[in-house]
């Protein structure tokens, strides 16, 4: 189970190093050691583009530009022909269980020209594990799988439920499926997300 990787650095030769040139190093290790072994990957749903005609779809054409994803790509493609048995998850934004990450977001955006109303895809950290059970009995094996929660939830509110705020906006958005995933193939080989949304995760106490 590869979850290792690299991405917030500006050091985009460490990002390739770790995300491309690592992937392959346990690749050669799996071939070598356990050719026989299912290999599951944990990649990014951020490798859609921002001009998407729809949420980002797991048979979509990529060609992200960022460092970050564009070596998750690559290294996708290396361990799709590597002849071992294999799945890519590819998650969107990852929080839960006190890791910080929704709560560092207001400063994260700060750095983007990110309309208010954009809609973010978000997985909580439970159904990280679940979405790994699941690959781990061969039910993903061969494919590229999007694990996402049920709800894309806007920027605006995602940061009010760290109790900050973010400039309101009623302009026209640009690029409306930025940054949203489509989940459908997973619903349909039997991902179920136990945390539905970043709103019940908040009353619930799951962060």
């Amino acid at each position: 189970m590869h979850l290792a990787a690299v991405f917030r650095t500006a050091d985009t030769d460490l990002i390739w190093k770790s995300n491309l040139e690592g992937t392959q190093n346990l690749i050669a290790a799996a071939k070598a050691r356990a050719p026989d072994a299912r290999f599951v990957m944990a990649s990014t749903a951020h490798v859609s583009g921002r001009s998407g005609p729809h949420p980002g779809r797991e048979s979509d054409i990529v060609d992200p530009q960022q460092a970050y994803p564009a070596s998750k790509v690559a290294a996708e493609r290396v361990l799709r022909g590597s002849g071992l048995t294999w799945s890519v998850l590819r998650f969107p934004f990852v929080y839960g269980d006190g890791d910080g990450h929704l709560e560092a977001l207001p400063s994260h955006l700060r750095a983007f020209a990110f309309h208010p109303a954009q809609r973010m895809s978000t997985v909580h950290h439970i159904d990280i594990a679940a979405a790994i059970r699941l690959a781990l009995t061969g039910t993903f094996d061969g494919q590229i799988v999007n694990i996402a929660d049920d709800a894309a939830t806007t920027l605006y509110e995602l940061v009010r439920f760290v109790g900050k705020d973010m400039d309101a906006s009623s302009e026209p958005m640009p690029d409306p499926w930025y940054l949203h995933v489509d989940g459908s193939l997973a619903r349909r080989l039997g991902f179920r997300p136990s945390v539905r949304t970043v709103r019940e995760a908040v009353e619930g106490g799951l962060m």
